[in-house]
């Protein structure tokens, strides 16, 4: 008897969430040993000296569990975000927050509701747990929230809004938001994923902690794997009423947050100077993309993040193969319904440059 009969439905017709691909594995499929990866949304410039310092000392710790409820990581996040200890859940990253906000909340009956074209991981989890998943159409690549609110009803357990969001890099403003909230009322759980909220300026950022002060089933999450750059090190955190984040804690895996990553966490945050550094460059580099976008005649989608969008105004996979020989990864965008678009983090100076001089080169050539 095969495998697949003992399969459930409802996983059989998953299919894999795609990373951006690794530059070990472009090496071994083309031999390309000097590529660049701008497909994953990273911070290119890598994490504090601080964060590295603290890391490295921890490494003749390594033979221990480390603290399972990360004690000093969330005492110093509850300075830093001036709530209490008790309102912080973490996660290893913040994929296993949302993981474990649907399992803990979610039911056969009660859903989850969101948008297209945002992050493919709600509808992944959702669908694997057997927990009811809708998406309601973007309105100009933008989460259309009067749309959203409009689709409510007794099933919808939880509404997730990524602002800015991913992939589009576009947000949604302030007042929008407080419109949508005065609509949905108390009952469900809104989630509120701001991976990408330290390159959002102060003026144009929602305020996602007056929601949650309106509304205890409110989640805002975060992470250290962007603008922090420690991706590889997994540390998502998540700010919520404290009984809702007692009931996440009771599903929660003990040791989520391994050692390295709450140590380097908790660096990370004392180096204030160098996470404006990061921002600075970002938004420099970001400029410099979409300007050049604009002057190849693609049409970059107006962003709030470390990376842009962008219309190749055909379908992009050959663009997107040809990027690849030449050794610059970046992300298509076909599993997302935009096959003619292509998604582009912003790196360093040098891989910014060498990004734009090989897609000068593709396109002339196509």
């Amino acid at each position: 008897m095969s495998i697949q009969s003992i399969v459930p439905e409802h996983i059989r017709g998953l299919t894999p969430y795609p990373p951006g691909k690794p530059l070990s594995e472009l090496a071994r499929e083309l031999g390309v040993t000097s590529a660049i990866k701008l497909a994953s949304n990273e911070n290119a410039f890598g994490p504090s000296p601080l964060a590295q310092e603290a890391m490295q000392a921890s490494l003749s710790e390594l033979h221990r569990y480390p603290d399972g409820g990360a004690f000093y990581l969330k005492n110093r996040l509850a300075q830093s975000l001036n709530v209490d200890p008790a309102q912080l859940m973490l996660g290893n990253g913040s994929n296993e927050l949302i993981e474990l906000l649907i399992r803990t909340f979610g039911s056969p009956e009660h859903g989850v509701l969101t948008s297209e074209t945002t992050f493919v991981v709600y509808r992944l989890i959702s669908t694997a747990a057997g927990i009811p998943f809708r998406a309601v159409p973007m309105k100009d690549l933008t989460f259309d929230l009067d749309a959203i609110a409009d689709a409510i009803d007794t099933s919808t357990r939880m509404i997730f809004l990524c602002n800015p969001n991913n992939p589009t890099g576009t947000r949604f403003s302030r007042e929008a938001l407080d419109r949508f909230v005065d609509r949905i009322g108390d009952e469900p759980i809104l989630v509120l994923d701001q991976a990408y909220v330290e390159f959002v300026s102060e003026a144009d950022r929602i305020d996602a902690f007056g929601i949650l002060a309106r509304r205890p089933r409110t989640v805002i999450l975060r992470t250290f794997s962007k603008a922090y750059g420690l991706a590889g090190a997994r540390v998502g955190y998540g700010i919520s009423h404290p009984e809702l984040v007692d009931y996440v804690n009771r599903v929660r895996q003990p040791f989520n947050v391994n050692l390295l990553g709450q140590v380097g966490a908790r660096a990370a945050l004392d180096d204030e100077t160098y996470l404006q550094r990061i921002i600075d460059a970002t938004n420099t580099g970001l400029d410099l993309i979409c300007d050049a976008l604009r002057q190849l005649d693609l049409t970059p989608v107006p962003s709030f993040t470390n990376f842009v969008l962008f219309d190749c105004h055909r379908v992009a996979k050959p663009i997107y193969d040809a990027l690849l020989k030449e050794g610059v990864i970046v992300r298509p965008m076909h599993a997302y319904g935009l096959p003619n678009h292509l998604r582009v983090n912003v790196g360093t100076e040098a891989e910014n440059e060498r990004f734009l001089s090989t897609l000068r080169r593709v396109l002339s050539a196509l």
